[in-house]
């Protein structure tokens, strides 16, 4: 067993045994300007006062109609799902270091990478990220290992989710990579491939392709990946699970595909639970399956001839020098991946398009019935996923605290993350949502306009 100090004492007989005078002196490789002095954390509760805020904080959401997409949505998740995950097998598990005390767990994983590889039409699936804006983050740094010399530039598009952008830099912006901002054409909210000419000359890495993209836009992926292709470049899709129910994969874009393909798995049997958890997905082709970070579970057979299961291609810094690793995620949302497991198997491709079919149907119906309302437009005008922006006649925030007070939370304020989008709403209505729902939306919208 390690040895865990837990008192002064402790810690002080540790230091005295390993030869060095102070705590300080264990962080020193640490650079002084990145040490906190202080978290500000919270007074420590008991736990049945844990238990208590969290219930308070869970019945905020109750009897509250959601509106609100931008990346986390509410769609219904069969009760088998958790019936099942929330069993004590799966519920506490952890890394399956030792396959042969976890050949369930490994199974379920590796069935996880074989819905997800053939959801985008890819090749391999590792076995689940963070979340999809750090899926994104290892997807930007296996493309500039694919690409090695020849170009450390990044092409991110305006349209892809702000919070992805943000994660992105704030994982790669050390590591010598130059990330690029693409503009998108302000009437359609899509990227023009013809755009993309601008940066050809000098050579990029790859472009970030996201589709539906952040306001719910198509955006043109097999001009683009084709021009991209025609650069020598790579090409990254950040997708929506469900949408590809209907869309096509990312793996059949333009005359090769992809080359990457992540994003948030949320949508796959995860309920939104006031912010998470999620997880990401990340999935390649073949002649990159070597630079995928994490880990992939392999499926072989014993000696005897029955099949097993075990943990494969785990590039990380815990299995070989840290300088070689691809990555170093070195855990995942195991949990969260038996749920989508779950949740695939009972959908089926075609539970999955009924889904997808639903959520864009109540989405268009939504549209339908606001653009009655005096002064409200929609802001773009190319074809949408699930997802819609609109243009309000008056503040944004104004209308959605008027509609919280009816029970309603109307949408996602475009104006927090674009000054030019002021006064515009992201508007998302999922399969949940009964006509008399989007009727009272649209009633509430009414009255907090007028």
């Amino acid at each position: 067993m390690p040895f865990i100090p837990h008192t002064d004492e402790d810690v002080r007989a540790m230091l005295a045994t390993i030869g060095i005078d102070g705590l300080d002196r264990l962080f020193e490789e640490i650079d002084p300007g990145l040490m906190t002095q202080s978290m500000d954390l919270p007074e420590p509760l008991e736990e049945w006062e844990v238990t208590r805020l969290m219930q308070g904080r869970a019945a905020q959401d109750r009897g509250t109609l959601c509106f609100v997409g931008a990346g986390a949505y509410a769609h219904h998740i069969p009760a088998a799902v958790w019936q099942v995950a929330s069993r004590g097998e799966f519920y506490t598990a952890y890394t399956p270091y030792q396959a042969e005390a976890s050949q369930g767990t490994l199974q379920v994983l590796y069935e996880f990478q074989t819905m997800m590889a053939a959801l985008t039409g890819m090749d391999v699936s590792n076995a689940s990220l963070y979340d999809g804006a750090s899926a994104l983050a290892e997807a930007v740094l296996m493309a500039v290992r694919i690409r090695g010399e020849k170009s450390h530039r990044i092409l991110l598009p305006e349209t892809l989710h702000p919070r992805y952008r943000e994660t992105v830099r704030a994982l790669v912006h050390n590591q010598g990579i130059e990330l690029v901002s693409v503009p998108f054409v302000k009437s359609d909210g899509h990227v023009d491939p013809e755009a993309l000419a601008v940066w050809e000359q000098d050579g990029y890495a790859a472009l970030v392709v996201p589709q539906p993209n952040f306001f719910g836009v198509l955006e043109e992926v097999d001009a683009l990946t084709d021009r991209v292709h025609g650069s020598g470049a790579l090409v990254i899709g950040v997708v929506n699970p469900i949408a590809l129910g209907l869309l096509q994969p990312p793996g059949k874009w333009g005359r090769q595909g992809a080359d990457i393909a992540c994003g948030e798995g949320q949508p796959l049997g995860a309920p939104l639970s006031s912010g998470g958890p999620g997880f990401g997905f990340l999935c390649c082709r073949t002649a990159h399956m070597r630079q995928i970070p994490g880990r992939i579970v392999g499926r072989t057979t014993d000696h005897t001839g029955h099949p097993g299961f075990v943990l494969t291609l785990q590039a990380r810094e815990q299995h070989i020098r840290r300088a070689r690793a691809t990555s170093n995620i070195c855990t995942n949302q195991g949990l969260m991946t038996v749920a989508a497991s779950i949740h695939l198997s009972l959908l089926g491709p075609q539970g999955l398009r009924r889904t997808a079919m639903a959520c864009h149907t109540h989405t268009a119906q939504l549209l339908d019935m606001v653009l009655r309302l005096p002064g409200v437009t929609r802001v773009f005008s190319r074809p949408f996923f699930h997802e819609v922006a609109l243009r309000l006649p008056c503040p944004v925030g104004e209308v959605l605290e008027k509609m919280q007070r009816q029970g309603i939370t109307g949408g996602y304020p475009l104006g927090q993350d674009d000054p030019t989008l002021e006064n515009m709403l992201l508007v998302c209505a999922t399969e949940i949502l009964r006509q008399e729902d989007l009727e009272r939306y649209a009633a509430a919208l009414r009255e907090a306009l007028a």
